[in-house]
């Protein structure tokens, strides 16, 4: 049987990594952010509810924000400690900068989670904006205490 190659998300420290955005690969024209809204193996995880409800609502906003054209997925991680966020020909800056519009629209959203109609989705009952802008604002209190930026991995 042929070795498998490492994929470069095992080769982190999972240990080390704390709340923040950080780049994770980058393929060509296309950047991989790991969005990691809590710190890994540390017991805290977000439940399917918040981690669902999260990505309806922030992937809504990010495919309708200034960046819209060059996002290219946006998802959970399975580990529950945040998500991936793919997005070509774009400054991280930027990124960040929509990345923090689309928390801030989803706590002051009115109404229902985006996509929650069971025409609209295969588990449309596993949905709560309640939820979802718990966790914004969690993870916008995370993005706006830090000054600036590097976007690499912090290590303490």
């Amino acid at each position: 049987m042929p070795e498998v190659e490492r994929i470069t998300s095992f080769s982190v420290d999972h240990d080390f990594i704390r709340p923040g955005m950080y780049i994770s690969r980058i393929d060509g024209d296309i950047t991989t952010y790991d969005l990691r809204t809590r710190r890994p193996n540390q017991g805290d995880y977000m439940d399917n509810v918040t981690m669902h409800s999260l990505e309806h609502m922030v992937a809504t906003y990010l495919r309708n924000s200034d960046i819209k054209g060059n996002i290219i997925y946006f998802g959970p991680m399975g580990c529950a400690t945040g998500f991936y966020l793919l997005v070509k020909e774009e400054k991280p800056e930027e990124v960040l900068k929509a990345l923090k519009e689309a928390l801030r629209k989803t706590i002051a959203h009115e109404g229902e989670v985006f996509g929650s109609q069971r025409k609209e989705c295969g588990n449309y009952q596993c949905l709560s904006i309640d939820s979802a802008k718990i966790e914004c604002e969690r993870y916008l209190k995370v993005l706006e205490a830090k000054e600036k930026w590097s976007f690499e991995y912090d290590r303490f």
